[in-house]
């Protein structure tokens, strides 16, 4: 399957290798609790959720890794907490191998400072 078309996160996760599917479906679960006001969508073929245009939290699977993305203030606004887990951050985004995911309440933290960064 071309990675470049897939249309939804649920075609994503199934064509995604298998040790990454429980990550990226609980990724999803948690992301989507967290944000009942976003719409899921695709963009930069990743999965995403969007709220009024604006992408506020995405996933992907890399070859050993996955990838979970904010917005940048969210990510320097717990980048203490994201250090003390023991987790890799970029300016906008965090990895882990999947046997190593990100703790849920940080998840769910983040998504919720995320989207606290859209105009509205």
């Amino acid at each position: 399957m071309d990675m470049a078309t897939i249309p939804d996160h649920d075609s994503y996760i199934a064509a995604a290798p298998e040790a990454f599917r429980p990550v990226l479906n609980h990724l999803r679960d948690l992301l989507r609790g967290a944000l009942p006001d976003a719409e899921e969508m695709m963009a930069y073929n990743m999965p995403g959720f969007r709220i009024r245009g604006t992408v506020v939290a995405s996933y992907a699977a890399f070859s050993k890794q996955v990838g979970l993305y904010f917005l940048a203030p969210a990510i320097s606004g717990h980048a203490e907490e994201i250090a003390e887990t023991g987790l890799r951050a970029s300016k906008t985004g965090v990895t882990f191998p999947p046997r190593k995911p990100v703790p849920d309440d940080l998840v769910t933290r983040l998504a919720q400072a995320s989207s606290k960064y859209v105009d509205g």
